[in-house]
Formats: structure tokens, sequence, C-alpha cells
């Protein structure tokens, strides 16, 4: 979001879904209130550094790191939010002066502060704790509203996929060392990422059917959810059925790698660096796109999500509770988890970025990786265009599309591969020769290694010739 939009929200004043914090040099003591109310309500925009008249004051600039830090820190302890819910603090800058702006989604759950239940209206926070009938109002709201928040009570946690409880602590680690997720159990766990939940109007408690849908064996997620589905369809030559195809009916984290070796299956890669770091494009977009199509879609629909690799274009379909209707402008738009749970658990194993910098971000990759903007298109069905071109989207897979030519463009990349690219940058620190590189790789080979490793370095801009108005020079060099 551009400052301007910044500056255009501020102008309207405080009210039901915006919020001002003057938090110069240190937090307001009601911040997480402020929080807590969005959360439990319709989600806002919380601005550090203006004033309850919407004068931009600013943080001191000596303040700016700790105000960031201690919120971060904060919105990370149960104890002072529960259940803790991740939030991304973005500065901005407006009159020259720095101040933050915090992007609050309507979560799916009831939230507290501080042991203390906020709602929110046009007054501001209201502390609903002792009220029962509010608070029995909210629950029902946030079950109602949101599908992943249903309740199975009997299923047990030996129905659920131990081995990817297991590995989801791993995950989560390697985001963050010291994530609580290390040291919990699995009910724990569970509990603390919002996927066993208890209903104070029935009393029921249990798994939900995010817990469900992200752990669960597929006969357990089959019985709770027949009709879920995701199809991965490749359709290039035979237009009216497909290529290939895979039916995918297992959990979202099975799902996610499938759809991810389907995408890698039958898509080309493409070198880039960013920075002095080689990133793989493919991926960046298609992470994404992916986690996307599996995380925002109403699952009480049973419009089966799609994917489809098409020539010149990969379409995602899933269906959806709009915000909106038509395209969604990237540098213009408030972004509305429809699974807040499912979202915010991707996140914190880190297959999604923050709400919001995904679209941005494909938005980005996409230009470099086929030179054109996806589309994102807000809808009762959600529809992402990614367009491709033909030379990513020509992937030699003869056992799906006998008629292809193989390409001397980059393929896919595995472990042995990315440790070889690495080793051959390593060694071209000082220019080589073509004889050099091949020798050094031990590849007998001429033209497999020219079509398969030294052209694709040279076309990813990770080698350079030493005379690249000559390239086919018999004195002719490669560098990194």
């Amino acid at each position: 979001m551009n400052p301007e939009k910044f500056r255009e929200i501020i102008n309207g004043g405080e009210g039901l879904t915006v919020e001002f914090k003057q938090s110069k040099t240190k937090l307001n003591r009601d911040v997480f209130e402020t929080v807590c109310a969005f959360l439990n309500r319709n989600g806002g925009h919380l601005f550090l550094g203006v004033d309850d008249q919407g004068g931009v004051v600013g943080i001191d600039p000596d303040s700016i790191e700790k105000v960031k830090m201690d919120f971060v820190t904060a919105m990370n302890n149960p104890l002072k939010i529960s259940p803790t819910f991740y939030l991304s603090i973005e500065a901005v800058e407006i009159n020259n002066k720095t101040i933050f702006h915090i992007l609050v989604p309507e979560s799916s759950q009831v939230h507290r502060c501080n042991g203390r239940i906020y709602d929110r209206n046009e007054d501001g926070d209201l502390d609903i704790t002792d009220n029962t009938n509010l608070v029995s109002g909210l629950y029902i709201r946030k079950q109602g509203s949101y599908t992943e928040n249903r309740i199975f009570p009997f299923v047990e946690l030996s129905d659920l996929n131990a081995d990817l409880l297991i590995r989801a602590r791993k995950m989560a680690a390697n985001e963050r060392s010291d994530h609580p997720w290390k040291t919990m159990d699995d009910l724990e766990l569970l509990k603390s990422a919002g996927l066993y939940l208890k209903d104070p109007q029935s009393n029921k408690e249990g798994i939900t059917l995010a817990g469900i849908l992200i752990f669960g064996k597929q006969e357990l997620i089959l019985a709770a959810l027949p009709h879920h589905r995701t199809d991965a369809l490749l359709r290039k030559i035979n237009l009216d059925r497909y290529d290939d195809r895979d039916d995918i009916r297992g959990n979202l984290l099975e799902s996610y790698e499938r759809l991810m070796q389907f995408i890698n299956k039958h898509l080309n890669d493409t070198f880039y660096l960013e920075g002095d770091r080689r990133i793989s494009l493919r991926d960046k977009i298609f992470r994404e796109v992916v986690s996307n199509l599996l995380i925002h879609r109403e699952f009480a629909n049973p419009f089966p999500a799609k994917l489809i690799i098409e020539k010149d274009q990969v379409v995602t379909e899933n269906s959806n509770k709009p915000h909106g209707n038509g395209m969604i402008d990237p540098d213009n738009f408030s972004p509305y988890p429809k699974n807040p749970t499912i979202a915010r658990f991707f996140k914190e194993i880190g297959l999604v970025d923050e709400l919001g910098s995904g679209i941005r971000n494909t938005y980005k990759y996409n230009k470099i990786y086929s030179g054109a903007d996806p589309i994102f298109m807000e809808g009762d069905v959600f529809r992402t265009i990614i367009p491709v071109t033909k030379q990513a989207s020509d992937q030699a897979t003869p056992q799906a599309t006998p008629q292809a030519t193989p390409q001397a463009t980059p393929q896919d990349f595995n472990e042995e591969e990315q440790e070889r690219t690495k080793n051959i940058l390593e060694f071209c620190k000082t220019p080589k020769s073509r004889q050099e590189i091949q020798t050094f790789v031990e590849i007998k080979d001429s033209k497999h290694f020219r079509s398969r490793i030294l052209n694709p370095l040279i076309k990813g801009g990770l080698l350079k010739m030493t005379i690249p108005d000559k390239p086919t020079s018999p004195n002719q060099k490669y560098y990194a």
C-alpha cells in the first residue's frame, strides 16, 4: 500500500476499523486491547505514531526498533494475546516522520488480552468479558462464519498423522529457533495453533476441521469432508481432457507437496540472482500460488479446487467467500484471510509469506519470470492467472506429453544439481574454459554438458563470458 493510501485512511479519522496510538517512545498501554478487539470483530488498521486527532507525530528515531520489537514480542506471548496471532508491522514515512502500520485481520477465533475479551464498536474497544450474552454471541458468530472452526469431539489424536506433527515442529523451529511448539506435546501444539477448541455454549471440545485438514489421515478427511479434493491438470495438447493429472484428496501439507511436485514436473525453472543469492523464480511464485489455493478456500463448498497448467498460463480456481468482486490491485487492497487459523499455521512453518505480501511478491517475481503481470480475481470463485512464457512451459515430460521435445533451458534442480551448481560457481571465481569446467564436474559428453549445464548457467546470468560478442571463440572463458 502506498503512503498516499495510508494518508487517506488517517485523514478519515478513527472508527470501527481504524485506531490511532501515539506511541512516540513506547507502546501505549492499551495497544493490545485494540489488537484483540480488531481480531474479534472485523479487523482493522492500527497506526502507531499518530495522535487521537489524526496528527502524524511519528515514532522517536531512537525508539523505532524498541517499539517494533516490543510489539512483535508481545504478540508472541500467550499471556498478552491468547491465542497468539502473527502480525507484521510496517514502517511508513509520512511528512518526513516514521509511523508504524499494523493490518489486523479478522480472526476465526475469540482472542483475549491479559485474560480479558475485547470487542470493537465505533466508540472504541469494549471489555465484554463479564457480559455472558455478548461473549456467547461472539463465539456463535465465529463458529458460524468460519468452517475451519467446526469441532469434531470424537476425533482422537491417534486419527492424525503423527509424523506430520513431528515435521511441523521442525519446520516451525527452522523459522524461529525458540519456537514454543518445540517443547509442546501434540495436544498442546494443537491448542496453541487453534486447531483444538472448546465451544463455551455447547461445552463441546475437540480437534477442529482445520486440524483434520492439516494433520488428518485421508480416511478421516474424507469422513469429515467427503467432497474435499484438489485437481492438478496439465492441458496443452488434449484441451478437452488433459495430458497429465493428479487427483489430490489428502491433507493440506501433503497436498502442498504434491502440487509443488506437479508444478516442478511441468514448468521450467530459471536462474535469478537476488543480491548475491541465487533464487528459484518458479518456486517463489508458485509457493505462494499453491499455498493460497489450499488456504483461502471455502471448505464447505463442494466446488473442487483446481490448478491447470496450459500453454501460456497457469490458472487456479477455488470456492470463496468474497470480500468484493473484480481484479485485485496489489498496491491498494486489504487482504482478508478466508481461513485465518490455517493461514497462520502455514505462516508459522514457513510455507507462506505474511498476509498481503504474497500477492505483491507474486507480481514482482512473475514480471521477471515471464515479463507479464499475474491476475487475481475476487468473486464466488477466486481465480489466479499466472502468465508463463513458452520457454517456461515447454518442460520435457515424455510420460505426459510424448510430442514434447527437450529444450535447452534450465530444468528442475534436485539437491545434487544444486550442489554441483554451487561448486561450479566457486570454481569459476577466476575465468575457466569450457573444457576445464567440464573436466571439473567429471562429465564426458560435451553436448550434454553444454545443453544441460553450461548454457542454463549462462542464460540465467550466473556465468558470464570473457568474450561476450564472440560466444563461440576458442579463447572463450567463463566466470562467476
